[in-house]
């Protein structure tokens, strides 16, 4: 009897394993072994979402109009639109849709299988053919490309059946977010004109006020761009405090600030130089864009951390909200205090001849400024915002090093190594002094006014 036994709990044991091992398989149409698509989104890889930012990144670098507002508002929406694409097979998150009146994200069918890197990238390549509909073509047909590459990628991975589920819903849910990204009237399609509906001069009062600054396009981009909808901050958010009172006076505090740039320029280091090429991004063509930039190092952390899908989601669309209101915040604050720029002060007060250090190396134009108010710094305000919503997802501590202009021979691309991301956003600040494209006020209140953006985004209720 003990051996009947024995042999009764072996028949039922290979007869359990048979069943698991046919309900983990299915066969398509060619009878090929398929895997189910009845899994967790943690349980694929970040690939689908770093494919898809590395192409973004090569795109927005040649998109005219894009920076400094329209990027990373195109990345806010991107990246909600994934997430919420993908809530459902992310048990421990919540959807945050019901917080944007006028956003109807589809539902999935009741117990239907999805292949959630399908439902990306179906969701991702819809958007980015609409916000960037203008590029040059052959950098829009790459979208198409990238997107039947990795459909082709994941043929193996599930039912054809479950395939064409996962791309209608993430084309539906992606059609939901691009109708509401187009009720925002400002930031809708602003990238076809930068310098719509503003008037720099009925702004002009004295000296100390902004004035366009040569070479340049004698007019102030995004004079408007403080009015576009936001995702976690509000009204009273976007206004940083009043910069250091405007003097000529050489005992004055904003003389002081005058000359620390000139000082920094005029006896640059090495050091000093590297920084700032390293942090520029602010030419079309030569590299993506400040805020962007935040994404590529995020790539680089999903790489570092292992990171899977869901986790790579939840960054993505945090980083995107992040960089999206500290844009808005800052851009409001610029044309509401209208400081003007050191290189306007520097040649009135200190050294008429002088120049900031921005040079393009593609038109060999040297003594750029960027056409808008100095106060506060965009780079610092976008670049405090990731790095407050980076360190949520990665952790205080997450020593990388940062390749994102590594072998770069036209600038000084060389990497650098930070300990945190707080480290890689106060440098990032900073760099703009040495350039000559800010003085330190614009800098230390662009880093606060980024931090309370990206502790606003943290605030929201992502989690279970």
């Amino acid at each position: 009897m003990r051996i009947v036994k024995n042999y009764s709990l072996l028949a039922f044991a290979l007869l359990l394993m048979g069943m698991v091992t046919w309900s983990c398989n299915t066969k398509d149409d060619n009878n090929n072994t398929v895997e189910p698509t009845d899994k967790s989104v943690a349980s694929y890889d970040h690939s689908v979402v770093s494919s898809w930012n590395q192409l973004y990144l090569e795109i927005e670098r040649y998109a005219a109009g894009y920076r400094p507002g329209p990027a990373p508002r195109s990345l806010a929406y991107t990246g909600l639109a994934a997430y919420e694409a993908c809530i459902t097979g992310m048990p421990g998150y919540n959807s945050v849709a019901a917080s944007y009146p006028g956003l109807d994200i589809p539902k999935v069918q009741t117990g239907a299988e999805y292949h959630w890197p399908t439902v990306v990238n179906t969701t991702t390549a819809y958007l980015l053919r609409r916000f960037f509909a203008s590029v040059n073509p052959d950098l829009y047909a790459k979208i198409g490309a990238l997107e039947s590459q990795n459909n082709a990628f994941y043929a193996s991975e599930a039912t054809e059946e479950v395939l064409n589920r996962s791309k209608t819903y993430g084309q539906d849910v992606a059609t939901a977010v691009w109708n509401y990204s187009k009720t925002d009237v400002v930031g809708h399609d602003a990238y076809l004109d930068p310098f719509k509906d503003y008037d720099w001069n009925t702004h002009y009062d004295s000296p100390g006020d902004w004035v366009p600054t040569d070479p340049g396009p004698g007019k102030p981009m995004f004079g408007n761009w403080g009015k576009v909808r936001t995702f976690a901050i509000n009204e009273a958010d976007k206004l940083c405090p009043p910069p250091i009172p405007y003097s000529e006076n050489t005992n004055s505090a904003f003389f002081n600030q005058g000359m620390e740039v000139y000082a920094n320029t005029v006896n640059a280091t090495y050091e000093g130089v590297w920084i700032a090429e390293f942090w520029s991004d602010d030419l079309i063509n030569l590299t993506f864009s400040p805020g962007p930039r935040w994404l590529a190092i995020a790539d680089q952390a999903y790489v570092l951390d292992k990171s899977n899908l869901e986790k790579a989601l939840y960054c993505n669309v945090k980083v995107g909200m992040a960089l999206n209101d500290a844009a808005v915040s800052c851009w409001h604050s610029k044309y509401y205090y209208n400081v003007e720029r050191p290189e306007s002060y520097i040649q009135r007060v200190i050294d008429p001849n002088w120049e900031p250090l921005l040079f393009n190396p593609l038109t060999n134009q040297a003594g750029n400024t960027p056409s808008f108010p100095a106060y506060p710094s965009g780079h610092s305000t976008m670049g405090a915002a990731a790095a407050e919503v980076l360190t949520d997802v990665f952790g205080i501590h997450f020593p990388m090093t940062d390749n994102c202009h590594a072998n770069r021979t036209d600038f000084e691309g060389k990497p650098r190594a930070f300990n945190t991301f707080y480290e890689m956003a106060v440098e990032n600040a900073w760099s703009r002094v040495p350039l000559g494209v800010h003085f330190r006020m614009d800098c230390e209140q662009g880093v606060n006014l980024g931090y309370r953006c990206g502790r606003k985004v943290n605030q929201i209720k992502w989690k279970k």
